[in-house]
């Protein structure tokens, strides 16, 4: 019976052993889902936020420079304020984006370059046409406003992500407590159970 004994440990340690390799692996996976979520809402929304931020100060300089007719501003900071934005669209272009965010950042772009086009008219006409600087200066803010809003939704989803992996992980602990008492008694079962022989004299 010591081999049979040996079967009863064997299979009662390989169910042990299935059950805890089958839900390691499916809780690593849940803690990659929160952990990736938890770098997207980092890398690719508060870091894009802080860049349209960043944007949109020298946007709002130049609205005032030109409510003020400042010429000075514009031969002297103007440029230099182009180059900072262009850098900072060059940036934002790296972080990860999604089908709506891209069409809307294509937009801002196109924007900022018929922005560049339109100051280049205002300096010529002798700081007189304000209106297309004013009217392009506008839809910048306009696609810079939309580009935060999807920040604010693709972060609640990435969180939304987050929360139903945890949720997850929660409920799939929970079945690997039950789960381990049940093989626990099987286990027993199995240790315990211990055929009779049948008595010799009955075979004669």
């Amino acid at each position: 019976m010591a081999f049979y004994n040996k079967i009863k440990w064997v299979l009662g340690i390989l169910m042990v052993f299935v059950l805890i390799v089958s839900t390691n692996l499916i809780d690593r996976n849940n803690f990659l889902r929160v952990k990736d979520s938890i770098n997207t809402i980092y890398e690719d929304r508060l870091i894009a936020n802080d860049l349209i931020f960043e944007i949109l100060k020298p946007v709002q300089e130049k609205e005032v420079a030109i409510a003020l007719s400042d010429t000075l501003f514009f031969s002297k900071r103007n440029n230099t304020l182009n180059n900072n934005i262009q850098d900072l669209i060059n940036r934002f272009e790296q972080t990860k984006l999604t089908t709506e965010e891209q069409s809307v950042f294509n937009s801002l772009k196109k924007n900022f370059e018929a922005l560049k086009v339109a100051e280049k008219a205002f300096t010529l006409s002798n700081f007189e046409s304000k209106k297309p600087v004013i009217n392009h200066i506008s839809e910048v803010q306009k696609k810079l406003h939309e580009l935060s809003k999807i920040q604010l939704k693709e972060g609640g989803r990435q969180i939304s992500i987050s929360n139903k992996a945890i949720d997850t992980v929660e409920l799939y602990t929970q079945i690997e407590i039950y789960l381990l008492i049940f093989l626990a008694i099987v286990i027993q079962i199995i240790v315990m159970y211990n055929p009779k022989e049948k008595d010799v004299d009955d075979l004669e």
